[in-house]
């Protein structure tokens, strides 16, 4: 049986790497197992907020999701589905960043004003969607537990 390559390694040797989304981390951009998404070799600059950089999670957890901050020696990451802010991402451990994504068989550019519009939204409604997210699951414990009880 052949070795599994790592996406750092594929990068590396590529430039480059297209890959499926797994979870649902990254919608209503990404849809699981439906859209692509194109991620290029890490140039050496720092990323920006509202990039989406995919990460390696020690040890072998492999993440796409936005930076949402950037400090002096770390970056702040979040997926756009997500309610948790991940802290202390750094770097070296940021493989390459999303350039493209491919929905319903198109290719997009994160370049393209669509994409720049909804990565705006995107950053500037991060307290409300975490908080409304919040919301929505605690509801749905309190209607789960009802359900239980009846």
């Amino acid at each position: 049986m052949g070795e599994k390559i790592k996406f750092e390694d594929y990068i590396e040797k590529n430039g480059m790497l297209t890959y499926t989304n797994v979870g649902v981390s990254m919608m209503p951009l990404l849809r699981q197992g439906k859209d692509m998404f194109v991620i290029e070799k890490n140039n050496g600059q720092r990323y920006k907020a509202g990039d989406v950089v995919l990460y390696r999670r020690p040890p072998d957890k492999y993440v796409l999701h936005r930076i949402v901050e950037v400090r002096p020696f770390d970056y702040v990451i979040l997926g756009d589905n997500c309610i948790r802010k991940e802290y202390g991402i750094k770097d070296d451990d940021i493989i390459g960043i999303m350039t493209k994504y491919i929905r319903s068989g198109k290719k997009h550019s994160v370049d393209e004003y669509g994409y720049r519009a909804y990565s705006f939204v995107i950053m500037h409604t991060i307290p409300i969607r975490i908080g409304l997210k919040k919301f929505i699951l605690k509801v749905q414990r309190i209607l789960s537990e009802e359900d239980e009880e009846n």
